[in-house]
């Protein structure tokens, strides 16, 4: 087998990208996304593109948040292994999957190939979630008026409640958190993230019983791809009440009457609760990922 050649890519060469064949479907979930091509690498064998990846973050970030994109021609594990160890960042990679993808032997392999190229490059398996599109055409839920929803200015009742939110909890990525540095580690890194994204501020939201207890946040939000649920969270003194559908038609009207012509939206796959209260709410599930993790 002759050598490999790894290489970024620029703007006179960003076509080869789209060289390969989308095994796993993937580029029509990525119709929204802009890569940055110095971000781009491809790993070609006597001319052709036998693997590629791509590093996204957000327009003024200097540095990519996680890997996009990762992709590989059939027999070329290795070469898509080699592509990123050979690359200068170690993020999470996101691979987006195609729903129900184990029920088919033809993207199981395709899957499970790319798996194996990740693991041999350090990766480890993360977390794999549900991935959800509301439109308009889903129809707007219906608010049960259970909770009085109002917007808070200050960050540190969402810190407070998120460090209640996330001392009992399903994610696996605040979870992770509160490995690294404890449930604070966990919340601050959730306002990070919402402050990064480029939706108001005043998008979020605290729900309250008509007590005036507090029951919850919800964050409707934007990311650079567009309208999201951003974040759902019950503190765990008034959960199994449903009051993680609450928030989740608050949100999804919030984002609605805003304009949003789509929502996506994500949950952990172990997370059942949340699962069957987008299910509930009629928020179609399009698509599967999985996160691996760069270990040490």
């Amino acid at each position: 087998m002759t050598d490999l050649v790894i290489r970024a890519l620029d703007a006179s060469d960003a076509h080869l990208f789209d060289a390969l064949p989308d095994a796993l479907g993937a580029r029509a979930q990525h119709r929204l996304t802009t890569w940055r091509p110095d971000w781009q690498r491809v790993a070609l064998r006597d001319g052709t593109v036998v693997a590629r990846a791509a590093w996204w973050g957000g327009p003024d970030d200097t540095e990519p948040l996680a890997v996009d994109c990762f992709d590989l021609a059939e027999g070329e594990a290795e070469a898509g292994a080699e592509l990123l160890r050979s690359a200068p960042w170690r993020v999470d990679v996101e691979l987006n999957l195609p729903a129900g993808w184990r029920d088919s032997p033809e993207f199981r392999a395709a899957a499970e190939a790319r798996f194996t190229a990740l693991r041999a490059a350090g990766y480890d398996l993360l977390v794999e979630r549900f991935i959800y599109r509301w439109t308009p055409a889903c129809g707007l839920p219906e608010r049960p008026g259970r909770l009085v929803f109002a917007p808070e200015p200050d960050d540190a009742v969402f810190f407070d409640a998120l460090r209640r939110i996330h001392s009992v909890t399903l994610d696996a990525h605040a979870r992770r958190a509160i490995r690294e540095g404890g449930v604070e580690k966990a919340a601050q890194e959730e306002i990070d993230f919402f402050r990064w994204c480029p939706s108001p501020r005043e998008w979020w939201q605290v729900a309250r019983t008509s007590e005036g207890d507090l029951v919850g946040i919800h964050i409707p939000a934007r990311n650079p791809s567009g309208p999201c649920v951003g974040f759902i969270g019950v503190v765990p003194e008034q959960r199994g009440h449903g009051y993680a559908r609450d928030l989740l038609a608050e949100c999804t009207h919030h984002l609605a009457e805003r304009g949003a012509e789509f929502i996506a939206a994500a949950t952990d796959q172990g997370n059942f609760p949340m699962a069957a209260h987008f299910a509930e709410i009629g928020y179609p599930l399009i698509r599967e990922r999985a996160t691996f993790q760069f270990v040490e």
